[in-house]
């Protein structure tokens, strides 16, 4: 053995060997959801929806067969019976349902409410709960976990269904947590057909018990989207009591806003000073502790251009990407 080998070999049994700096990775992923109010009421409230429905699930069916689909698909007022098909036609393999007919919640409030419940029944209230929440979550890739959340409050016609939020945890390929997706419809104002300020507090309530759920429901460590039918258009109050207070970033405000750095591909008409008051329909996302998030793109579906118009709203399609550190030890590179 050469000298100088031996020498080498004896100095690192004695000298301390430093610690091994942690490099750091990053796993990258992305994620469309689309939100699509269906428009799937009941007759005598709409007639002739049956056939609507089903085409929209044979159009998601379509895109799922050229491997255009999102990722995430968002439904609210799933009413008819008709939406079995929209699921099956649709193809995707991992389903889950909101709240049902005969869900109860407690409110999750901080302090208890003077919201007198059931003021006007000859509107809806104190009659009941005649249909579900009307909310379903299609996902491509695995739902790992499930929780929902009934609303306690609502005013007039709105509280025959019962309404409220869901969230699921989905599994996306090599990613190290799950990706956390809430899907909701909160009180309308005029389809209410009760006074504005009974309708304000009402959604004001909803926004309260929506906020409480998810942050009981959701893993911290991971990246939170959600998304689903608001009612806050044209509403500045809604919309500021919803998210003024909120760390959440909805898809349009932040493209808008950040217009010079996020990036964002964005194909919808964002004109006006908030456009995101143009609709009802929202997405957004907040970051997870292990994970960042932020959307790459938005656009319209089922609008007439991208696929068909089906329903009384458009689809809303974002397009986020997710980004995760790791941190992974050194390779040991060993002596000759």
């Amino acid at each position: 053995m050469r000298l100088a080998t031996v020498a080498a070999l004896f100095l690192l049994l004695i000298l301390p060997r430093p610690a091994a700096a942690a490099t750091q990775a990053v796993i990258e992923k992305e994620l469309s959801v689309l939100t699509y109010n269906v428009e799937g009421l009941p007759w005598p409230v709409r007639s002739d929806r049956g056939e609507a429905l089903k085409a929209i699930g044979r159009h998601l069916g379509e895109l799922r067969a050229k491997g255009q689909e999102p990722d995430v698909v968002l439904i609210q007022e799933a009413f008819r019976d008709e939406i079995r098909d929209l699921v099956r036609l649709s193809g995707y393999p991992h389903v889950s349902r909101g709240p049902k007919r005969k869900q109860r919640d407690p409110a999750l409030l901080d302090k208890p409410s003077n919201f007198k419940r059931g003021k006007y029944w000859r509107k809806g209230e104190g009659l009941g709960k005649w249909r579900s929440s009307g909310l379903y979550i299609l996902s491509k890739y695995p739902i790992e976990t499930r929780r929902s959340h009934a609303f306690r409050y609502c005013a007039g016609f709105d509280c025959l269904a019962n309404k409220g939020v869901m969230l699921v945890g989905i599994r996306l390929p090599g990613a190290p947590t799950v990706i956390d997706v809430a899907n909701t419809h909160m009180n309308a104002r005029k389809a209410s057909r009760v006074p504005r300020t009974r309708t304000f507090r009402a959604h004001n309530l909803q926004a309260d018990e929506l906020k409480r759920f998810v942050a009981v429901a959701h893993d911290r460590a991971a990246p939170l989207i959600v998304g689903g039918d608001f009612n806050i258009r044209k509403s500045p109050d809604r919309y500021n009591y919803m998210f003024e207070d909120y760390d959440f970033d909805v898809a349009s405000e932040y493209c808008k806003r950040h217009a010079a750095i996020a990036a964002c591909a964005v194909k919808v008409s964002m004109d006006g000073d908030a456009p995101w008051l143009d609709t009802q329909d929202l997405i957004g996302s907040t970051a997870g502790e292990a994970a960042s998030i932020w959307p790459i793109e938005i656009q319209a579906l089922f609008d007439g251009k991208a696929g068909p118009a089906l329903s009384d709203h458009d689809g809303l399609l974002v397009r986020f990407r997710i980004r995760w550190p790791r941190y992974e030890a050194p390779q040991v590179v060993e002596l000759p």
